[in-house]
């Protein structure tokens, strides 16, 4: 009788390793009191709670810069001034550089060249500044796994930025003296090592030399940066890192995308916490140059206000390009265990172009409370939706753009459809347990 009771024991702890989505709680939470409604599934025998709020908000330490720092001046000059052009010889296209600041839909300003060039998909963008687009967010991009509720996407990166992901995210951790990344823990799912991640990265990159693409790095564990030097620089990746001109950025400091092809300087990366520009030029503070929406997401309605950083002004706010965290959770109660999970059931609303709850919707609410549309929509399972590549047809609403319907990858349901019947055998299993121990 004493083995049903360590069984049981074992049982959870795996199951909260098995089934955890608590993608970023590991990085330091401040837990919250929420208002839940509780349901029972009759069918399957679990609780479900969901709830108004998320249950837990990362809380590390945001940088805040009293003053600004001008690290290059000639940088500055070449940003402002901007009217290169280049041309390649083998298909005769032309790249314009004009350093322009349109908040709408960008024209070409040049009389002396036009371009015909795509920047990140469209011509349009060329002209149009990095911080005045609308770039769709793979969230947590290298977790990819068959029959795991821990992954987040269906296909791996290359494919997600053949499929136009032009921001990758993901959780970063330090495990056995490197960086690994891992989802909430390296015993749940680890994808390997940071540096063969971000040299597959490198190696899209340098095959699209009219793309710029964009990193951020959840550092989970509030490592120094120094850990993350070295694989961005084996992996090749520093050759073009943005490295910016000033600390931190303002919205109209940015460049256009144009300039960053035309200097080569097409991957921008940043860090949630303990970033150090002056040590590490192209490491970014993601929080002094970017406000996001609330965190893990359980609220449907996906409301378009400031979570992180806290205590930041509406003025400073919208000085800052913005990330709309639009990645549903389902919050799962059993016993003493509360965890969450990607909503895979109602993802293709989630990232519909329309309906409640939708990403469309929620666009549409961000740019009219900010006058101004997201930067980033952060979300899972990118290539499902209402239909495929629904997430990039709002992304081409926001930017003012046509949409080529042109997505996404190889058909495939196994990993969401899989990780729901592993969920409910698993708890159908703890329920058979603990019954024993009544």
């Amino acid at each position: 009788m004493k083995i049903l009771p360590c069984l049981s024991i074992w049982i959870l702890a795996q199951c909260a390793y098995t089934l955890a989505e608590t993608t970023d709680t590991t990085e330091g939470t401040d837990t919250t009191s929420t208002t839940t409604t509780t349901t029972s599934d009759t069918t399957s025998g679990y609780i479900v709670v969901t709830s108004e709020t998320s249950v837990a908000v990362p809380t590390g330490d945001y940088i805040t810069y009293t003053t600004t720092e001008i690290v290059s001046s000639t940088e500055l000059n070449a940003t402002a001034t901007s009217n290169a052009t280049t041309s390649t010889t083998a298909t005769d296209v032309v790249l314009v550089g004009t350093g322009s600041s349109s908040n709408s839909t960008a024209t070409s300003s040049s009389t002396s060249a036009t371009n015909t060039q795509a920047c990140n998909g469209y011509t349009e963008f060329c002209e149009r500044k990095y911080s005045n687009i609308t770039m769709v967010t793979a969230h947590n991009s290298p977790f990819v796994k068959k029959n795991s509720v821990a992954a987040n996407q269906d296909y791996k990166v290359t494919q997600q930025l053949n499929d136009g992901i032009r921001m990758v995210s993901f959780e970063a951790h330090y495990y056995e003296d490197d960086i690994y990344l891992c989802h909430t823990s390296c015993e749940l799912l680890n994808m390997g090592t940071l540096e063969a991640y971000l040299t597959t990265v490198t190696k899209w990159i340098k095959k699209n030399p009219y793309d710029v693409v964009t990193i951020l790095i959840v550092n989970s564990d509030y490592v120094s940066p120094s850990n993350f030097s070295a694989p961005i620089q084996n992996s090749g990746l520093v050759d073009y890192a943005y490295e910016p001109w000033k600390i931190p950025m303002s919205l109209d400091d940015w460049p256009t995308l144009s300039d960053m092809i035309l200097t080569g300087k097409r991957a921008v990366i940043f860090m949630d916490y303990e970033a150090d520009q002056a040590e590490y030029p192209y490491l970014l503070d993601e929080f002094s140059q970017m406000w996001e929406t609330p965190f893990s997401p359980l609220n449907r309605s996906f409301p378009c206000t400031v979570q992180r950083p806290t205590g930041i002004s509406t003025t400073q706010a919208n000085n800052r390009m913005y990330m709309a965290n639009h990645n549903l959770n389902l919050e799962i109660v059993f016993d003493d265990i509360d965890i969450l999970i990607p909503d895979s059931a109602q993802i293709n609303v989630t990232n519909a172009v329309s309906g409640y709850g939708s990403l469309g919707v929620m666009a549409n609410n961000c740019r009219s409370d900010w006058d101004r549309p997201p930067n980033f929509l952060l979300v899972d399972y990118y290539n499902d939706g209402n239909f495929a590549g629904s997430v990039f047809e709002v992304a081409a609403d926001m930017n003012n753009v046509t949409y080529s319907g042109d997505c996404c990858g190889t058909s495939s349901d196994a990993v969401k459809v899989n990780s729901i019947i592993t969920l409910s055998l698993t708890i159908a299993v703890l329920t058979t347990l603990l019954s024993y121990l009544v």
